[in-house]
């Protein structure tokens, strides 16, 4: 993929880890403004490469050429700072302030803060040393956006980033004039912020003009396209061996072009171009009736209220989601339903069928010089799929892409996103009928995270899932705990993205302590005053027959870009421009729909 006015032209790059080729003579350009996703499983190569890019790494062959006088920003998966500095002297430890002018500096010395308390980093002059993991990577992220980049790398820049924080950086990227690549795992993110998506597959790299959503139907054209074809190999295949078989005595030398071209269509009937998973249904430990209560429970740390007087009654089959800030006692929560944490006041009631699978954030800590498939045998060496049927371990491992050879492999050998697939394969093979999951989605590629979604879903168990991950959310949960701090928490009857739609109506939007009570009084009294008006003024009849209109045009405008982009005739610059449009319009549209739901009532 050769980019005009390139930033950054790669060619035939190759790299090798002792026998293992990570990527061989990939080649793509990415040009100026450009905003590039790079998508691959968890251990073939992704942050290799980026590191290589940012010349963190090394590579075997091939070149890398910048534009001359581009400057390049990376933000790295596990960051390296100096510890003693303070977190607002790290935003700018890589410029030399002193050789700026006070007004210069000072500018960039507001900004820094800004960004600072944009990603939840309250403390500007708290020593790196002080600080988590997650913490250090948001001040990371804040060192590489103020010094404003012409080229900015992004390796799993979501991570350890609450929902507002995401959303916040996934604006602020989507508006920014900045030339991006980033790999991430979060789906919305790539599709709003992404014109341009690279795959690597089998050591190959694809790419695909337009944003998440147009890359899964191109992709999965791809993949039609090439399974027809090895299907026509196939075919062939067997007519010439059959030819191969019967007609030794004819290998002359007129016949040597078809003996040639024989095992050319050998190679390609071969092939195995298909999904790497299938639907996992496992078997659950029946659970009865009675799962959990939660009674009245209250949780606090010094002056800093977590829970409080928190009553629920979990019922069989739930599938929880848990959200809110970083900080707001979402892991505490879980921890004390686990038994970890002991509230101050009140109980959790526990029923005695229940049997808990935890995924923590932390992992699980390994024997590093035990091969991946033993560890997984520790656990259990069959998993029950019921009506009699089992996997072994190491075919259950093979449904989270452990092939055969890498289970053989220590465990000291996996890269972190591979770890973290061990960990979940341990705790799915104890066969829990509730699961718990805290940030199940770091470090994961989109591959496993589709086979988690798909085994949730088909689980005959209880979910309680931790996650900033709005698509993961989406997909699996029916419900949310919102922590919105202070102790409150909200039952939310639907998905994350529903919840969002509703939050964003102006009466249900969070207020400021000082304010809410009077604010609550005027909702109220502006809701009786609506009830008792019961008809539209006239200037909101204008304005409700004008969203009508709106919406049936803008309806008509989004099937108009779907049928386009599914079309495959548009140029490369069309289809990101329709590609940026599509996101715009959903939310134009939702915006009207909910004006004109409010109108509706008094239509």
């Amino acid at each position: 993929m050769a980019a005009v006015n390139p930033y950054l032209q790669v060619e035939g790059l190759t790299r090798r880890v002792g026998e293992r080729v990570l990527f061989r003579d990939i080649n793509f350009g990415i040009a100026e403004r450009q905003h590039v996703g790079l998508i691959a499983q968890n251990g073939t190569g992704k942050t290799t490469l980026l590191n290589i890019l940012a010349k963190e790494d090394s590579y075997d062959e091939g070149s890398i050429v910048y534009k001359n006088g581009i400057r390049v920003g990376y933000l790295e998966q596990n960051p390296h700072m100096p510890m003693h500095l303070t977190a607002l002297e790290a935003c700018y430890w890589t410029l030399n302030l002193d050789q700026m002018d006070e007004d210069e500096a000072q500018v960039y010395r507001v900004r820094a803060k800004q960004v600072l308390t944009k990603l939840n980093i309250t403390k500007p002059d708290q020593p790196l040393a002080q600080m988590s993991g997650g913490e250090l990577k948001r001040v990371s992220l804040a060192n590489v956006l103020i010094i404003e980049p012409d080229l900015l790398i992004l390796d799993e820049p979501t991570n350890h980033l609450d929902v507002q924080m995401i959303e916040w950086l996934e604006g602020y990227l989507s508006r920014s004039c900045m030339t991006l690549l980033m790999v991430t795992h979060d789906r919305y993110f790539l599709d709003r912020v992404c014109d341009t998506i690279l795959e690597m597959d089998d050591q190959t790299l694809y790419a695909y003009k337009g944003n998440y959503a147009y890359y899964l139907e191109q992709r999965q054209s791809r993949i039609d396209s090439t399974n027809a074809r090895i299907a026509r190999a196939n075919n062939l295949y067997r007519t010439e061996l059959d030819w191969m078989r019967r007609m030794p005595q004819a290998r002359g030398h007129k016949a040597r072009y078809r003996e040639e071209a024989f095992y050319e269509l050998e190679k390609v009937a071969k092939q195995r171009m298909e999904e790497k998973r299938m639907r996992l249904q496992v078997k659950s430990t029946y659970i009865g009736s009675k799962i959990f209560e939660a009674e009245y429970v209250s949780k606090a740390y010094g002056d800093k209220v977590l829970v409080k007087d928190f009553y629920y009654n979990f019922s069989r089959y739930e599938k929880m989601g848990i959200v809110g800030a970083n900080g707001a006692g979402k892991s505490t929560f879980v921890k004390m339903l686990l038994g970890e944490v002991k509230p101050d006041s009140g109980r959790f009631v526990i029923g005695e069928t229940v049997r808990f699978g935890y995924f923590s954030q932390q992992g699980t800590q390994h024997d590093e010089g035990m091969k991946v498939i033993d560890a997984v045998k520790k656990v259990a060496e069959y998993v029950d799929l019921g009506g009699g049927r089992k996997l072994s371990a190491m075919q259950f491992l093979q449904h989270f892409m452990f092939e055969p050879k890498q289970q053989q492999d220590y465990i000291y050998k996996l890269s972190g996103g591979e770890r973290r697939r061990l960990d979940l394969c341990l705790v799915l093979m104890q066969s829990p009928n509730f699961l718990v999951l805290d940030e199940p989605t770091n470090d994961l590629d989109i591959v496993t995270l589709q086979v988690l979604e798909e085994y949730l879903q088909d689980f005959q168990g209880c979910v309680i899932v931790i996650s900033h991950d709005r698509y993961f959310m989406d997909k699996v949960v029916d419900h949310l705990l919102v922590f919105q701090g202070d102790g409150v928490v909200k039952d939310f009857p639907g998905n994350y993205t529903q919840y969002r739609r509703w939050s964003a109506l102006p009466e249900n939007k969070p207020e400021t302590t000082a304010s809410q009570n009077k604010n609550t009084e005027n909702t109220r009294a502006a809701r009786t005053q609506q009830r008792e008006k019961k008809r539209l003024s006239f200037k909101e009849k204008r304005e409700f027959e004008q969203l009508d209109a709106d919406i049936q045009r803008l309806e008509a405008e989004k099937q108009q870009i779907v049928e386009a982009l599914s079309g495959g005739e548009l140029s490369a610059e069309r289809i990101t421009e329709l590609s940026k449009r599509l996101p715009q319009l959903e939310e134009e549209l939702d915006e009207k729909s909910m004006r004109w739901l409010e109108l509706s009532e008094f239509a």
